[in-house]
């Protein structure tokens, strides 16, 4: 007799966590082939975007892995003590290849400090939004870092044209807010935001934050961590 009673949802996750893990074989793949071929490639405008949308595709699987463990309760934040300019660094770093042959400028400008969070929920939050920013910014991207107010700040921050004034928030985003019908389901905003609401001290919570502005004058976005 044929069982029907499969978990559909499983068998999804299970699928996406395979997909994400040959992808990433695919990254490495790519980083590789940019430094045996350097001349030829770090110009290439189709090797660029075959790049940047393969990093695409790897963080969105990341973000719905996360998203499937947060409907099943099984996402928390394993949270230790890091120090921020070397974490910051580490995740410019990877994009760095990208950003050079995308001809985009970058830098890092973090204070001198320790801050207390999940890195690898993190490095799932920084990847998307420095991708986001490599789409749309001009000619700069710039990571910062900063203590304001009893939290600790990291930014991301481009010189393009900045978020419409419909995404411009501040606090935490709803699943309900998520619009699978337009061409942006807001799905990295919903999983910062979650990551964000993950890290908790007494009866303060995470959030984040997005606006215009900054140094450059474009996008602007924020996770608060207290």
């Amino acid at each position: 007799m044929t069982d029907h009673n499969i978990d559909f949802s499983m068998v999804l996750a299970s699928a996406v966590h395979d997909m994400k893990n040959s992808l990433g074989m695919l990254l490495n793949t790519l980083d590789e082939l940019r430094t045996e071929h350097e001349e030829s490639l770090s110009g290439s405008s189709k090797f660029n975007m075959l790049q940047y949308e393969a990093e695409r595709m790897h963080n969105d699987l990341v973000q719905l892995l996360g998203i499937y463990r947060l409907g099943e309760n099984n996402l928390s934040a394993h949270i230790d003590q890091h120090f921020v300019p070397d974490f910051l660094s580490e995740h410019m770093a990877r994009h760095v290849p990208l950003l050079d042959g995308l001809g985009i400028d970058y830098a890092i400008e973090a204070d001198d400090i320790n801050g207390f969070f999940d890195d690898d929920l993190l490095t799932g939050v920084l990847n998307n939004t420095i991708n986001n920013a490599i789409r749309y910014t001009k000619t700069k991207i710039r990571l910062t870092a900063r203590e304001q107010d009893g939290y600790l700040v990291l930014g991301v921050e481009d010189d393009g044209t900045g978020y419409p004034e419909s995404m411009q928030h501040t606090g935490t985003l709803s699943f309900k807010s998520l619009d699978f019908n337009s061409g942006s389901t807001n799905l990295g905003l919903f999983f910062a935001s979650s990551v964000a609401k993950l890290h908790t001290e007494g009866d303060r919570t995470g959030s984040i934050t997005l606006h215009n502005g900054g140094k450059y004058g474009g996008g602007v976005f924020e996770i608060w961590l207290p």
